[in-house]
């Protein structure tokens, strides 16, 4: 793809260059000889008033020596006879044959004359005793004066824009075969069994569509892994029971060839059966890792769920929100670990807040956070504090206070941490801040600083800001 646009580039911009240089370098050299020849009309009208006034040979010598002739001998003129000394004189340099002097004296008007190392302007000028012709003589390099330069200028210029094309030709190719050369490694990769790789989402619109659909076909395989994987460690516990029971069944069988046997082979098959666990124990480790490793779409997996949600919040008459999340957002958390958390913090607003209210998720994209908010309309947590700690609220209400236990395990495990405040809406905001790569030292900075602010100066200020307003029905998990 490279290398045709290049060489597009080069027809093109080549066929450009010849259209417009060669009828250019043509009209140069055009000019430079009517440059000449409008010279050399200057030069012969400049002796027309001096002929009309006499034709006499001294006089004319000296309007010769006088005239501007350039280098050498250029200027000659033909005077008809019965002008000076009664016959035909010849004064100044001549090298136009008679007949060419004829011709113009016959035609009446100006005429060229191929001559020996040029040509000659005849120029007749009328006189008392006929027709007097000047000549001018033109060399052949007055004639291309100039033009060799321009041509080379020309030359250049259009060498120039040739390479200037070829090189941004080279450059916009880049721009196009990288993503696309990435995006071939990683299936090759991806064939091969690295489940850890993903594609970077750059490059012209529709190279970013396939290596987001590249990266979430990639996190589907984990996912479908996993669960595949998961399902052959628990087929393999449940074969635990009825081995046992053949164990004891073989225990009881006495002495004899048959017995022993018997036990052999349900021992044999409780050896396989615990290989069998334990390597489906450490691929699941694997996968759930490597899921972790590379990462998901925070903003597809926010979209899915809130589908997801959406059916029971129309049927509670609940309005629901989502802003920023038709923007790729990549966080370090596997996919399931992630939709799990958001499960667990829209669920509580289904369960503690009434019917009819309202909810939102936003997600906002910094250098080196993802955050995420969850926000809603209803009386808000009395103990925000309290609600983070892992099993508080496990009285009366039946909650487990797992829920918002998950989330901040999830954030603290990327490096960043969870908040709950005051929303705009009225009620709890609670806001997930998955730091990329672990750099949570770097959240200082100023653009993450005035982030911080922006979004939660009302919720997450210094000590001594009062709390919740709105007292909680109930804790949340």
């Amino acid at each position: 793809m490279r290398w045709a646009l290049v060489k597009v580039a080069l027809a093109v911009t080549t066929m450009v260059v010849v259209a417009f240089a060669v009828p250019l370098g043509l009209v140069v050299r055009e000019m430079a000889s009517d440059r000449a020849y409008s010279n050399a009309e200057r030069q012969a009208a400049a002796l027309g008033p001096v002929l009309a006034i006499t034709t006499d040979r001294t006089q004319l010598e000296r309007a010769l020596a006088s005239a501007e002739t350039g280098p050498g001998d250029r200027i000659g003129i033909h005077v008809p006879a019965g002008g000076a000394g009664g016959g035909p004189a010849e004064i100044g340099a001549r090298r136009a044959a008679p007949a060419d002097v004829a011709a113009a004296v016959r035609l009446g008007r100006a005429s060229i004359a191929d001559v020996p190392g040029g040509t000659s302007l005849l120029q007749p000028t009328a006189v008392a005793s006929g027709i007097a012709v000047v000549e001018v003589y033109v060399p052949d390099d007055a004639l291309t004066n100039g033009v060799a330069t321009s041509w080379a200028v020309l030359a250049g210029v259009g060498l120039a824009l040739v390479v200037g094309s070829v090189a941004v030709a080279d450059r916009l190719g880049t721009r196009l075969v990288r993503p696309a050369e990435r995006l071939s490694a990683a299936a090759h990769d991806l064939g091969r069994g690295d489940l850890g790789v993903r594609v970077r989402e750059d490059g012209p619109k529709e190279l970013r569509s396939a290596a987001s659909a590249f990266n979430s076909m990639a996190d589907q395989v984990v996912q479908l892994l996993a669960n595949e994987r998961e399902l052959a460690a628990d087929l393999s516990h449940r074969l635990r029971t009825p081995l046992t029971v053949l164990r004891l069944n073989a225990a009881s069988l006495g002495d004899g060839p048959a017995a022993e046997q018997t036990r052999a082979a349900v021992e044999q098959l409780e050896r396989e059966v615990d290989r069998i666990i334990r390597t489906a124990r450490a691929q699941r480790e694997h996968t759930v890792a490597t899921a972790a490793a590379v990462g998901c779409d925070a903003a597809e997996v926010i979209r899915e769920r809130m589908d997801f949600w959406s059916a029971l919040a129309e049927d509670e008459g609940r309005t629901a929100r989502v802003a920023g999340a038709d923007r790729p957002a990549r966080v370090p958390v596997a996919r399931a670990d992630l939709a799990a958390a958001l499960d667990a913090m829209l669920g509580n607003v289904f369960r503690h807040t009434p019917e009819g209210t309202a909810f939102a998720v936003d997600v906002h994209n910094a250098d080196d956070a993802v955050i995420v908010l969850v926000s809603d309309a209803g009386p808000g947590i009395a103990d925000p504090a309290a609600a983070l700690r892992r099993g508080h609220g496990g009285g009366g209400d039946g909650s487990t206070g797992l829920g918002l236990d998950i989330v901040r395990r999830l954030a603290e495990s990327t490096g960043g941490d969870v908040r709950i405040g005051h929303s705009v809406l009225g009620g709890t905001e609670v806001r997930v801040w998955l730091a990329l790569g672990g750099r949570r030292d770097r959240l200082g900075g100023r653009r993450a600083h005035r982030l911080r602010r922006r979004i939660g100066a009302r919720v997450f200020g210094t000590r001594g800001r009062r709390a919740v307003r709105a007292a909680a029905r109930g804790p949340r998990s």
